[in-house]
């Protein structure tokens, strides 16, 4: 009967030591916990919207997302510090090695295709312009004074350009960059020389802040290098021309998940490409990874 009570006594002693779990503590899952998201700053605006839409149908889910260029996100997240990333490129297979030795399989899924603007004073009479003579600038060849302007100097924007120009270094003169996309809307809307390269989702979706350098700024039309699809007219990244992919300047939105697990990153980039989330891509003026079929009720009214 002592060792008896020694046992009890050590029982009774043990579960008082236990710390009784938070009544606030969420589980992890496919649509409850948290993340952390990495985004390319060109891609923050149609991010923001799909996660708001997300947490309307999960409230308990939350995000923090963490902007940037392309050369901060891209080190954050290899360096395993951030899971889940925002892109407009796929990872390189050296890259993609860095996980796997880490036993963890990166999931890239496309969810919306981008258009990259050019944009000038609305007071310019010019409205057009041909993919040549894009590359001529960015060569340092061009003889027409058209100069380029960028969001940023690391930015996935200007890296798209300079491989469709096929150069590492930009020229002295006639290429420019500033810090972000109100930074270059608002540039073109008070300087009539200048052509401003920015995402649509920008143009389209802005604050009411930008309400008045958007509407001093015009959207160029874009004719295609011969013998590439699109060099029969002028086109404008109009959601149409995305979607069937007749406008030059496209680039594919990816997010990449290296949770590893079952988490709240997998259920959001298998969210992003359901019904739902495309039709988000939609509404934001991009163009969706994938047409959703439109359904039709036929009553008979007789």
């Amino acid at each position: 009967m002592k060792h008896l009570s020694l046992i009890l006594l050590l029982f009774v002693f043990v579960a008082c030591k236990r710390k009784p779990k938070p009544e606030n503590t969420v589980e992890q899952s496919r649509t409850t916990g948290s993340v952390k998201i990495l985004t390319d700053a060109s891609f923050a605006r149609v991010l923001a919207d799909q996660i708001e839409v997300f947490k309307t149908d999960y409230p308990t889910a939350e995000f923090t997302v963490i902007e940037g260029n392309e050369n901060k996100i891209i080190p954050t997240f290899l360096n395993d510090s951030v899971r889940v990333m925002i892109s407009s490129r796929m990872l390189t297979p050296e890259e993609d090695k860095i996980y796997r030795n880490r036993s963890i399989v990166p999931r890239t899924s496309r969810f919306a295709i981008d258009g990259i603007a050019l944009i000038t004073n609305a007071a310019n009479v010019d409205s057009t312009i041909k993919v040549q003579e894009v590359i001529d600038i960015l060569q340092g060849k061009s003889v027409t004074g058209k100069q380029l302007v960028f969001d940023n100097a690391y930015s996935s924007t200007l890296r798209y350009f300079k491989d469709l120009a096929g150069v590492k270094e930009l020229p002295k003169k006639g290429v420019y960059t500033l810090q972000d996309n109100n930074d270059v809307i608002k540039y073109v809307a008070e300087n009539k020389n200048f052509i401003g390269v920015v995402g649509v989702n920008w143009l389209i979706s802005n604050e009411a802040a930008m309400a008045g350098p958007i509407a001093k700024v015009k959207m160029l039309g874009v004719k295609n290098l011969p013998g590439k699809k699109g060099d029969d007219a002028f086109y404008t990244p109009i959601q149409q021309n995305l979607i069937n992919g007749i406008y030059p300047f496209l680039r594919n939105i990816y997010i990449i998940n290296a949770e590893g697990r079952e988490g709240l990153g997998t259920g959001f980039a298998n969210w992003l490409v359901s019904p739902r989330g495309q039709l988000i891509v939609l509404k934001s003026g991009l163009g969706p990874h994938k047409m959703m079929p439109r359904e039709f009720n036929l009553k008979n009214t007789n």
